[in-house]
């Protein structure tokens, strides 16, 4: 049996599969579909009432899969830290074998720290924290909360539009400011950011639509409520055989020019220069790994 490496920060995360810690049968069936990393709910998909009784399945879930699935990332969503439920959830429902924990609707420092006491009193001080940034002061401080030891993140669309008053549309234009402030203060934190959900479960072009506009913002996977979202997630935040080619093809040629002291070539009808080999750099080493 393989040994799980708690704590460890995932080096990509292009899928992230959530299920109720209330239905152990679902917990179990979560690596069958491949996903980067779990989230095991104790949150949004657990009613009140059951809360309590989900702690100890969320607490042996974590266990079991993150022994039986060393590669995959396995996190436990708690409820904010607000909430009558938080120290209970840290307590009792969070394996010391986990990746980390999820910590959702983050809006100050402060609540940073009663995470981080809540972890050393349980144990725990070894976890890294995943922010899920959800309401209208969560996107204000982002910037302040990505710092160790948060080390990934998530926007949450559907929270936030309602802490707005906000209208959730299709086509996105409600969410694109916040969007694009979570995915720039994950960049200047060094945080991994994962891009929000969506709802339309049956819609795949809706999905795949939705994940290219959060990779192009700069968000490096997505969060997924049904297992049938994975491989598109993985399709939408992994290079395609066209673009590995073209990288490869873009970066020989301006190889060949910068040994002729040439800083900048033309491509393929473009014009090239170091920021384009970089990215060009950041599609093969994505498709290395």
């Amino acid at each position: 049996m393989s040994t799980p490496s708690g704590g460890r920060v995932p080096a990509r995360l292009r899928s992230l599969l959530f299920a109720p810690a209330s239905r152990p049968d679902v917990l179990a069936k979560l690596p069958r579909t491949g996903p980067d990393g779990v989230v095991i709910d104790l949150e949004d998909a657990v009613p009140a009432d059951a809360k309590a009784a989900a702690r100890p399945h969320a607490r042996a879930a974590g266990t079991a899969l993150a022994t039986a699935h060393p590669s995959m990332a396995v996190y436990v969503r708690v409820n904010a830290v607000p909430t009558e439920w938080f120290a209970h959830d840290i307590a009792e429902g969070v394996a010391p074998e986990v990746s980390g924990v999820v910590v959702p609707k983050l809006e100050s420092p402060q609540q940073i720290e009663t995470v981080v006491d809540a972890l050393e009193r349980a144990g725990l001080d070894h976890l890294h924290l995943f922010a899920g940034i959800e309401t209208a002061q969560g996107v204000e401080s982002a910037r302040e909360l990505f710092r160790a030891p948060v080390r990934v993140a998530y926007f949450g669309a559907e929270d936030y539009v309602a802490d707005m008053g906000g209208v959730r549309t299709a086509h996105g234009t409600e969410v694109l400011y916040a969007r694009s402030r979570v995915a720039l203060a994950a960049r200047l934190g060094g945080v991994l950011a994962l891009d929000q959900v969506v709802t339309a479960l049956d819609d795949e072009e809706r999905f795949l639509a939705d994940a290219a506009q959060g990779r192009a913002l700069g968000f490096a996977g997505k969060l997924c409520i049904h297992p049938g979202q994975v491989a598109l997630a993985h399709r939408a935040f992994s290079p395609s055989a066209e673009e590995v080619d073209r990288a490869r093809r873009l970066l020989a040629a301006y190889d060949a020019a910068t040994a002729r002291g040439e800083a900048a070539i033309a491509f393929e009808g473009q014009m090239v220069d170091e920021p384009l080999a970089r990215h060009a750099r950041a599609v093969l080493a994505t498709a290395d790994e």
